[in-house]
């Protein structure tokens, strides 16, 4: 009984340190190299397997056929995927008697796609949860194995809700662990009229409208939050990050014109379409200082460089 690995990022790390504690035989593991351009906080799956003794292969395209080749003559019984980038094609995922399951950022089939963390915050989701599912032709849409769901509070960043699903990806594989291995784990369909799909982020989709209703602008900042690029504001002296910020309390100023400063008692706020917002962390232009009555300009996408 041995399995394949694909997997990247801290959910990759979880998933292979996971099958290594309940003494899975990994035949190999691909994974990808480190993106220079990229923030990378979390750790290494290379490093990790590489620790192990495992085989490492470091891909740029797993459907590539000499990579396909390669798992053809591991033939492993399963073939994981954490966190891993690309979509695996047919001529992989035939190979696995077993099958071929992923490990899924959502509640499946909710938030299907890239970047589900980042769209459920977005969208103010109070419930959040891992999915192990079979790997098919389109994305996130095979048969659900397990689930396991988590509480997302009303001011949980993307890298809090993240550290909340590695313990939970880390229960549901234990769980279905067995099932998987031995062929027996049953497989419930996704309801496609639930389905949600959602393409990957960019940093300019941080851009702040101050006319949006606070909740709206709230769910965005921490969405989006370090160590992702940040929610961002234009203001006279350049761009200001707005890295935290605060639902209104009975210390709010009343009334505020949408993306105009406020400040009482050493605390600031911010105007929106509804209510203010107090801004708790940001991290202002060289040289600029917040200041009473300034104003954290409102631009339409085209304007974002």
């Amino acid at each position: 009984m041995s399995v394949v690995v694909l997997a990247y990022h801290e959910m990759g790390c979880e998933g292979l340190r996971t099958l290594l504690r309940q003494g899975v035989d990994v035949s190999a593991v691909f994974t990808y190299d480190d993106d220079p351009d990229e923030n990378i906080w979390f750790g290494s799956v290379k490093q990790i397997a590489l620790d192990a003794g495992l085989t490492v292969h470091v891909t740029e395209e797993i459907n590539a056929p000499r990579w396909v080749d390669e798992i053809a003559r591991l033939a492993p019984d399963v073939v994981f995927s954490f966190y891993y980038r690309d979509m695996v094609g047919r001529a992989i995922r035939s190979i696995p008697r077993f099958g071929a399951v992923n490990m899924h950022g959502s509640l499946l089939p909710r938030y299907r796609g890239r970047s589900p963390i980042n769209w459920q915050l977005v969208h103010g989701e109070r419930e959040s949860g891992v999915t192990l599912h079979d790997m098919v032709a389109r994305a996130d849409a095979g048969g659900i194995i397990g689930q396991e769901r988590v509480a997302v509070g009303p001011d949980d960043t993307a890298i809090e809700l993240y550290h909340k699903l590695l313990p939970a990806a880390r229960t549901l594989l234990e769980r279905c662990l067995p099932g998987v291995l031995d062929g027996t784990a049953p497989r419930t369909v996704q309801d496609e009229s639930l389905a949600t799909v959602f393409g990957g982020r960019r940093p300019a989709d941080g851009l702040i409208d101050w006319t949006w209703p606070s909740l709206r602008v709230h769910d965005l900042v921490r969405a989006v939050a370090p160590p992702w690029p940040g929610a961002f504001s234009e203001g006279p002296d350049g761009r200001w990050m707005i890295l935290r910020t605060g639902r209104a309390t009975d210390a709010s100023p009343p009334a505020l014109d949408p993306g105009r400063v406020a400040l009482r008692d050493g605390r600031a706020f911010v105007g929106t379409g509804d209510r203010p917002l107090e801004l708790l962390q940001w991290q202002a232009p060289l040289g600029a200082t917040l200041v009473e009555g300034s104003l954290l300009h409102t631009l339409t996408r085209q304007d974002v460089p």
